[in-house]
């Protein structure tokens, strides 16, 4: 069964708030330690920020790329709000962008690969959503500024692709409760679409 014949189960509103909730808890409290450094090529928000990946791999992996995106949308536009008061706007903007393009990128590459390995859809897409992030990131927030961010840029990839594969591990032990697929039975899912045409 592919992604794309599966009918998952919708997200209560409970469910979204704390989704959003914890999805802007992770981009603000990353926005603000991303502006302490440990040291020349390494900041705080290395380390914290590729939880926002796995809340989103948990997300698509119960309730499917659809609500992924929603939730994602919904947090980046709370997580830029909360940032420029948290932050800087120049940081708020360059995490917004990369944020929005990383989170997609992310949930499309775990979609992709979601019925392989269990690992392999959380681990590719993080991979690729935490260069993408990275990338737009520090060249947004730190290009002319004397800072030497593509130094940061090195090491901060580095250490969120560390980090990303250790996430494999709560991951794994999340995905059978907090990620299993929330599907509808075959005569719901039909119920479902009939009502929804």
């Amino acid at each position: 069964m592919t992604s794309s014949s599966r009918t998952f189960l919708p997200m209560t509103g409970k469910q979204f708030l704390a989704a959003v909730g914890a999805m802007c808890a992770v981009v603000v409290g990353s926005n603000i330690l991303v502006q302490f450094p440990i040291n020349q090529w390494l900041t705080w928000g290395a380390i914290s920020y590729p939880i926002a990946f796995l809340v989103s791999d948990l997300l698509n992996r119960r309730f499917g790329p659809s609500a992924a995106r929603r939730v994602v949308v919904a947090g980046f536009v709370a997580a830029v709000v909360f940032s420029v008061w948290a932050a800087t706007p120049r940081i708020a903007l360059a995490s917004g962008m990369a944020f929005l393009f990383a989170q997609l990128l992310d949930i499309t590459v775990f979609n992709r690969f979601r019925e392989q390995r269990w690992w392999r859809a959380p681990l590719l897409a993080g991979v690729a959503g935490a260069t993408l992030d990275t990338c737009i990131f520090f060249s947004v927030a730190f290009a002319g500024t004397g800072i030497d961010w593509v130094s940061l840029l090195t090491g901060d990839l580095a250490v969120k692709l560390v980090v990303n594969a250790t996430m494999l591990v709560p991951f794994r032990v999340l995905m059978w409760n907090l990620g299993r697929p929330a599907l509808l039975g075959s005569g719901m899912a039909d119920n479902l679409r009939r009502s929804t045409q």
